[in-house]
């Protein structure tokens, strides 16, 4: 047992916890005292407390980082939980496969990914990546061993996908990966004046594109402007040599560097670049995919009170009028995001009764950590966000209320009749109370 701190991708807190590391996934056995409940810890990429346990155990799933079996004909993977999505790529992408779903970054874990059950930019074609796992081997804290597919147990695989950790810890899985013809994306930038257009361009390219997504500027323009650039890919055929990759890292900041003044310049410059350079071009992979990842430590970037991520998904029936409404309220609160994501959700059933998507529109946006201030701008969005019958995110949330939860996951009620009573996180204590 390691004694340390530990905090999530948004640093709005840094507390003590003790560390128990799992590495041997055959001997694992998890001491299931409810009294000092856990929850598995991978690579802390999740925004808020899903991931948390202050004063209180985590199991460190990175030691459980081994590669099971690939058949690089089938395209079948089973790997250990503890494995980073870029490891992944890293193996299979020189034998012609890829991630099914990814999210925008590849430093999350198998685990992660499958407990969050992550979505990207081509849920329109292929869903979420729970839909993706095909089998899970799940320790409980009573020393069983859970495994479901999708003919056994296969209740347990929709309660543990999109579970939140919270069925047990995940120390396997087996998915199928999509064939790709190398790392290079057929890319298009469409530059955009009104919400409008951003769902003129949804509908047209859902059937022709694999890949959607938009940034938006949500601190310039009004109700009937809000500009953005819209950017679509399909996997293509590249050059044989790739691009050199640059890392860069950011160090601690004092104070926040996202303000009014900054958003507003970088807003500004970041449409107009697109506006002369949009058109057709090969992309790697990477910049299309995981734009943030070469910059390690961005998160510093919001100072040390740490930020939030609000996401919210708001069904078809009034997407533009609750989406106009969110943008309302955010342009007249002053408090900006120069991380705004905007793109829509399929009709698909979920693979997890937690999932978060349903059919409509997503909106994903980074705020630096203000205190109050904040937090009153996040309850006015819940207000609109409930009304429209929408939800948020719990893989990017840290203050949702517990009734807004309900409200938006109706499912909670069959999902915690699999809950693992040795488990708990300071967002389920939040959320479920325990």
């Amino acid at each position: 047992m390691l004694d340390d701190v530990a905090s999530s991708w948004g640093r709005l807190s840094l507390q003590p916890h003790r560390f128990e590391v799992l590495r041997d996934r055959d001997a694992l056995q998890l001491a299931g005292v409810q009294s000092d409940p856990a929850i598995a810890y991978g690579n802390g990429r999740s925004y808020g407390d899903a991931c948390l346990n202050a004063g209180g155990r985590l199991w460190a799933t990175r030691g459980l980082d081994r590669f099971i079996h690939f058949d690089v004909e089938t395209g079948l993977l089973e790997a250990e939980a503890g494995v980073l999505l870029r490891e992944i790529t890293e193996v299979v992408l020189p034998k012609g496969w890829f991630l099914p779903v990814t999210p925008g970054t590849e430093e999350a874990t198998l685990g992660g990914a499958i407990a969050n059950d992550v979505h990207g930019k081509n849920h329109h074609r292929d869903g979420t990546f729970g839909e993706h796992v095909l089998a899970i081997e799940l320790a409980r804290t009573d020393g069983n061993r859970v495994c479901c597919c999708g003919d056994t147990n296969s209740d347990w695989l929709r309660a543990t996908i999109g579970g939140l950790g919270l069925t047990g810890v995940i120390v396997s899985a087996r998915i199928q990966l999509q064939r790709v013809a190398g790392p290079w994306l057929d890319v298009e930038s469409l530059p955009f004046a009104s919400l409008d257009e951003f769902f003129a361009l949804s509908r047209e390219s859902e059937l022709p594109w694999q890949y959607a997504v938009s940034w938006i500027d949500c601190i310039g323009g009004s109700r009937a402007s809000t500009r953005g650039v819209f950017f679509r890919g399909n996997h293509g055929q590249g050059p044989a040599c790739e691009p050199r990759r640059r890392e860069r890292s950011l160090p601690p900041m004092p104070v926040s560097l996202v303000n009014a003044a900054s958003l507003r310049l970088f807003n500004s410059l970041y449409f107009q670049a697109h506006r002369r350079r949009g058109g057709r071009r090969l992309q790697h992979f990477r910049p299309f995919f995981y734009p943030l990842d070469h910059v390690h430590g961005w998160n510093r970037l919001y100072g040390p009170r740490g930020f939030y991520q609000y996401q919210c998904v708001l069904p078809r029936v009034c997407e533009g009028s609750a989406t106009q409404e969110l943008l309302r309220q955010i342009r007249e609160s002053g408090i900006g995001s120069f991380l705004a994501v905007l793109k829509t959700f399929a009709d698909r059933p979920s693979a997890g009764l937690l999932s978060f998507p349903m059919a409509g529109t997503t909106l994903a946006l980074d705020f630096p950590n203000q205190g109050e201030v904040t937090l009153r701008l996040f309850e006015r969005l819940d207000r609109v966000v409930a009304e429209a019958n929408g939800r948020l995110y719990p893989a990017k949330d840290a203050r949702m209320s517990r009734a807004m939860f309900e409200r938006g996951y109706p499912a909670i009620g069959d999902f915690v009749a699999f809950r693992d009573p040795g488990i708990s996180s300071a967002m389920s204590r939040r959320l479920l109370g325990a």
